[in-house]
């Protein structure tokens, strides 16, 4: 590296030949075949799945491990880092694009379909079908009460909201060096991350036992559990992700300038939180 570079590295850092990818693939093909013997009652199944989701977890531990490792020793330049950046951003838009098809499945369901099921030609089939929203549909699936706002739903909102606002001072710390205010607030992120799983998974058990609300309590069931389970796990994914941010922050990675894995944790969250709201106001609060 010369002084006429300014101390940025002149290249674009490329990774050796690695290994890494080709496990991943045989770890999704032994899940994906695994599922499809699973599904079609053949024992070898479950063994297939659980084998493939080991070595998925090998191939992101060493994967991740070996990119981590790169990043410390400053392998990387500004146009690897811009790279990374542009990666992220389109990997939360494929997660925005899979939010938006449910969303749109609810909209076409209520302003649409539960209309149109209650005009005069689906009358002869269904005489005593009421459109209104919530509805199992025609097929009856027996009586539930949907969940309302008030309650876990409205808590979770406030947890999940405080959990933004403690990770972006987690960050600014980050920014200004402050070590030990920047793991008191991620960790505080990280249970409160936690937590809204818990009490969402207790929500579950709640709807199942007392409400009478399952998955199979027809359309509303479906689309009920569908986006409040796939945020859920989101919300599960993003707390690990930070988690892992905080176990790298106990052995002093990141910097001001070096810390775009931490960034990148946070713009998964800050969607998260996001994606939450709408899914409280359109599927909680209009019920």
């Amino acid at each position: 590296m010369s002084a006429a570079t300014g101390g940025v590295k002149p290249y674009y850092y490329v990774p050796q030949p690695s290994h890494w990818p080709i496990t991943a693939a045989i770890a999704l093909l032994l899940m994906g075949s695994g599922a499809a013997f699973w599904f079609n009652s053949y024992p070898i199944g479950h063994w297939m799945v659980a084998i493939g989701f080991a070595v998925l977890l090998y191939m992101f531990f060493g994967w991740f491990g070996t990119v981590i490792g790169e990043s410390e020793q400053r392998l990387y330049n500004k146009k690897v880092d811009l790279s990374f950046r542009w990666g992220m951003s389109w990997f939360i838009f494929s997660e925005v694009m899979f939010f938006a098809a449910f969303f749109g499945a609810l909209f076409y369901i209520r302003a649409l379909s539960v209309p149109d099921l209650g005009g005069l030609a689906a009358k002869i089939l269904w005489p005593n079908y009421a459109a209104q929203w919530p509805t199992a549909g025609p097929y009856e699936t027996g009586q539930f009460t949907p969940m309302g706002a008030m309650g876990i739903p409205l808590l979770n909102t406030i947890i999940l909201l405080t959990s933004g606002v403690t990770l972006t001072i987690a960050h600014h710390a980050l920014k200004a060096g402050h070590r030990g205010s920047l793991k008191l607030w991620l960790a505080i992120t990280i249970v409160l991350g936690f937590l809204f799983v818990g009490l969402q998974a207790y929500e579950y058990i709640h709807a199942y036992t007392e409400l009478n609300l399952k998955l199979s309590s027809g359309v509303y069931g479906s689309t009920f559990f569908m986006l409040t389970g796939f945020h859920g796990l989101h919300v599960t994914i993003g707390a690990t992700m930070l988690l892992v941010m905080l176990a790298r922050v106990f052995k002093g990675h990141f910097d001001a300038e070096h810390h775009f894995a931490f960034e990148a944790a946070a713009w998964y969250w800050h969607f998260v939180d996001v994606v939450w709201i709408l899914l409280f106001v359109l599927v909680y609060w209009m019920v």
